[in-house]
């Protein structure tokens, strides 16, 4: 069986935590001998549009959604929050995608990089895991393409 092939999309909005979910993510590829590739967004917004995107292509296996939302004095965050958990969802399960969500929403930047720092609890790293779990069950009950 080949190597899963995995699109890495992140939200480059706090470009420091986006580094370390990054090295997180990229770490745990490597080490499962996966191959990847990575591109940016503005925002947590727009990942799932692009993750569709990329869908359309067949090159990927699975996808990996980084980025990070603090919660902030109006009502954005729960937009953004929500409109782009639902939106991956919905790929997921409408299209059958592998998709890891490391997509951290936090009240805080102190919670933010507690999620998000190397060595610790780091989301990108999970995100992966769940992203090549997903892939696997893809490829085990035959629902790719």
């Amino acid at each position: 069986m080949t190597a899963p092939h995995i699109l890495i999309v992140e939200a480059r909005f706090y470009e420091d935590v986006a580094d370390e979910l990054a090295k997180g993510a990229i770490e745990a590829l490597e080490a499962a001998g996966a191959t990847w590739e990575r591109i940016s967004v503005p925002g947590a917004f727009e990942i799932p549009g692009a993750i569709a995107m990329a869908a359309k292509s067949g090159k990927f296996d699975g996808y990996v959604a980084l980025g990070l939302v603090v919660r902030g004095e109006t009502t954005h965050y729960d937009y953004v929050c929500e409109e782009s958990a639902r939106g991956l969802m919905d790929l997921s399960v409408r299209e059958r995608l592998a998709i890891g969500y490391g997509i951290l929403t936090t009240e805080n930047f102190l919670q933010a990089w507690e999620r998000a720092r190397v060595g610790r609890g780091n989301k990108g790293r999970a995100a992966v895991q769940a992203a090549l779990a997903m892939v696997g069950y893809r490829r085990q009950f035959g629902a790719e393409g």
